[in-house]
């Protein structure tokens, strides 16, 4: 059975969707930071690196080979700015000695891009500024950068000015966000051990299935049972969903996937088509999504970026919950305007990571946000940028800023060899 996680009164979203929709209509922005706390702070240094997150970075210092123009690791090769290995951290520092950290992704491209690019619109600049020094840099590279791997450095460099933004003022960056943030949120493991996460406090579970339409029948069963089979495990009780991360699904596919799925009682299914494919998501809701006649929830954008893209999802109805990376979709200002356009149009939104701490801001923050992801750590850094878990949730961080535990010093030690820009 799919359970549904408490959500805030109808009253207060539809108070606070009522709000976001008037400022949008207005065209207002909220209020820079920099007014309300004088003397200004002005950028003296701006640096990126790529870093060593785990494995999966091992594969961007090696060049591949292929057996065949058909070999099947030729569809799988994500290529060395593949986002979740390709992670850099920006490290910005001003004259008042307030340093900020901002994770992003992109590699060493990314890091060109911040060193040639993005530090000549930050040197001298007030990082409290933070909104319009957005909006500048997005609008400085509209013609080439509204997607992908420009706003994976911009959500580096972003981050990095929240973070000073927090330091500055003594706070935590969810507390700067405005609303009324909670200070805790339950958790979803991303994981294949269910009893393990389960016996800790974990309520609730997204398994990786790996499947698309070329998935010999036998693989396929397979993943359907160990799907079904984890069930069983949870219980009736806590949230169970499933991540396909799909490249070349197709909508019949993915239906008759999510049929066989169904006495898993997921919660959502995510990722069933490629992110191009915002048509085919529009009717997958409509075939199986849990607000009409079907039997899940359809999620998707993590991997679309800044709120003009998440403005498309949300317009023609390609998904019920949306799932920007913060690290990724522009930073957590263009985060904060998706999570109002997502609220104001009374959809879900769950940041993919948003249990780390550059995603859990917006979790917090956000009234129809019902979970948070947490993946295991498995590093030094990873540890550094991952709030503390209780009983099952994660709790917000109290420090100012993102509340990590980062050093420029531990940066440089995780720098990914033979792919920093100098």
């Amino acid at each position: 059975m799919r359970q549904d996680l408490p959500l805030p009164s109808r009253r207060r979203f539809l108070q606070t969707a009522g709000l976001t929709a008037m400022a949008a209509a207005s065209g207002t922005r909220p209020a820079t930071l920099a007014g309300a706390q004088p003397p200004a702070l002005r950028i003296r240094a701006v640096d990126a690196y790529p870093i060593y997150i785990n494995q999966r970075s091992d594969g961007l210092l090696d060049a591949p080979t292929f057996s065949s123009d058909d070999d099947p690791r030729r569809w799988r090769w994500g290529g060395p700015f593949e986002q979740l290995p390709s992670a850099i951290i920006a490290i910005i520092k001003t004259d008042q000695g307030v340093t900020g950290f901002g994770m992003g992704a992109g590699g060493s491209a990314a890091v060109e891009i911040i060193d040639g690019h993005l530090k000549h619109l930050l040197m001298d600049a007030n990082p409290l500024n933070v909104e319009q020094l957005w909006d500048q840099m997005y609008q400085s590279a509209i013609f080439y950068g509204r997607r992908g791997l420009f706003a994976m450095a911009l959500s580096a460099v972003d981050n990095a000015l929240w973070d000073i933004a927090g330091k500055h003022a003594g706070q935590p960056v969810h507390a700067l966000l405005g609303g009324a943030p909670r200070d805790r949120i339950a958790l979803y493991q991303t994981g294949d051990d269910v009893a393990a996460g389960a016996a800790a406090g974990v309520r609730n579970f997204k398994r990786s299935l790996p499947v698309n339409p070329a998935t010999p029948p036998a693989a396929l069963d397979r993943a359907v049972a160990s799907v079904l089979e984890a069930r069983d495990v949870l219980g009736p009780d806590g949230n169970l969903m499933t991540d396909c991360v799909s490249r070349n699904g197709t909508v019949d596919w993915a239906v008759d996937l999510a049929e066989r799925l169904r006495p898993a009682g997921l919660y959502f299914m995510e990722e069933l088509l490629s992110p191009d494919d915002v048509f085919g998501y529009a009717e997958l809701v409509r075939r199986i999504g849990g607000g009409g006649p079907g039997w899940t929830r359809v999620a998707c954008g993590e991997h679309e970026y800044t709120e003009h893209g998440f403005e498309v999802l949300v317009r023609i109805g390609s998904a019920e919950i949306l799932q920007p990376d913060i690290t990724w979709c522009g930073g957590t200002t263009a985060g904060r305007r998706i999570a109002r356009l997502v609220e104001a149009a009374g959809l879900e939104i769950i940041p993919h990571r948003g249990g780390s701490s550059w995603g859990l801001p917006i979790a917090l923050i956000s009234p129809s946000c019902t979970m948070a992801e947490s993946f295991p750590a498995g590093s030094a850094i990873l540890d550094a940028m991952s709030p503390p878990v209780e009983n099952g949730d994660v709790v917000a961080p109290t420090a100012p800023g993102f509340g990590t535990t980062l050093t420029e010093e531990m940066v440089l030690d995780h720098r990914l060899a033979g792919r920093t820009v100098v």
